[in-house]
This record gives structure tokens, sequence and C-alpha cells, in this order.
């Protein structure tokens, strides 16, 4: 990855925390039930990953994790939809739903850092994603219990978009040592 490309991957982690953190903010005063700002949010937070996967693809070159977000891209962008659709069901059906995009996008992420990881600043995401899927079980197995509740996603949220700041912090402090 060149550095012009690095550079972009900084901004667009920087951007992702930023989203992530008001995101969840905005969730978490609307997480007791599913209201339409609530339907929305959880719909348009994994649209945005979806909108992060496109970016990063076009400035990933060649031998970057291509086929990675690609598949992110397509993951995304279909849960966004049943996602829309799980509401009509209930909190349980929304925390399944996004549990299992969780996991997914979890081990897609590691796949993502692994192969990025000579570029540097990738330890956060390696550790975001393996905390994705755990988080998604965690989501799912909350669904069937007495306390489901939409705050959760709140703090994940969080919990990523803060990895999402560490890397493009280290991505920076990389770059300088390379320069």
């Amino acid at each position: 990855m060149t550095s012009t490309a690095a550079g972009a991957l900084r901004r667009l982690y920087f951007i992702r925390f930023g989203f992530a953190i008001a995101w969840a903010v905005a969730l978490g005063v609307t997480a007791s039930s599913l209201t339409p700002i609530s339907v929305a949010l959880l719909v348009v937070y994994p649209l945005f990953d979806a909108a992060a996967a496109i970016v990063d693809f076009r400035t990933s070159d060649a031998t970057g994790p291509r086929a990675a977000l690609i598949l992110n891209l397509g993951l995304s962008t279909a849960t966004a939809a049943a996602l829309a659709f799980a509401v009509a069901s209930g909190i349980p059906a929304v925390l399944i739903t996004w549990g299992a995009w969780a996991i997914a996008a979890g081990i897609v992420q590691l796949v993502v850092a692994i192969k990025r990881y000579r570029l540097g600043g990738q330890w956060p995401m390696i550790l975001s994603g393996g905390l994705s899927t755990l988080a998604g079980t965690s989501f799912i197995l909350m669904a069937s219990g007495p306390d489901a509740s939409m705050t959760a996603l709140a703090g994940y949220a969080t919990v990523g978009g803060i990895f999402f700041l560490a890397s493009a912090i280290r991505l920076g402090r990389s770059a300088r040592t390379a320069a």
C-alpha cells in the first residue's frame, strides 16, 4: 500500500471513529424501544460500513484486501436490509441480526487487518475484529434472555470507534517512522 493510500486509510479511520461515537450517542438516547429514529439508526450503521468499504476499496492497491472489502460491502448491505425487516419482530430479532453481522464482519476485519499488517497500525483492527466476533455471539445470546437491549449496540459501536481511532493514530506514527 502506498503512503497516499495509507493516508487515505488513516482519514477514513478518523471519519469512522467520529461516526461511530456520534451514532452510539444517538442510539443510546433512543435504544429503549424501536422508534422511527432508532430504526433509522440501526439501518444507517451498516450502510455507513458499506460506504466505508467502497472508499477503502478505491484506495487499496491490487495487492490489498479487495476481495474481503467486497465481501464486507455485501455483508453490510445485506445486514441493513435484514435489519429493516428484523425491527418488525422486535429487539431480540434486531440483536440476532446484528450479532450475526458482527461475527461475520469481525472475521472479515481480521482478514483485512492481517493482510495489511506490514502497513503498520493494524493491531487495533486485529483486536477489534476478534472482539467483534465475541460481541456478536453475546448479542445473539442476549436476544434469548430477559434483558434484550439495544444499548449494548451503542457500546459495541463506541468500542469499535475507539479501535478505529487507535489504528488511525498508529498509522500516522508508522508513516512518520517510515519517512
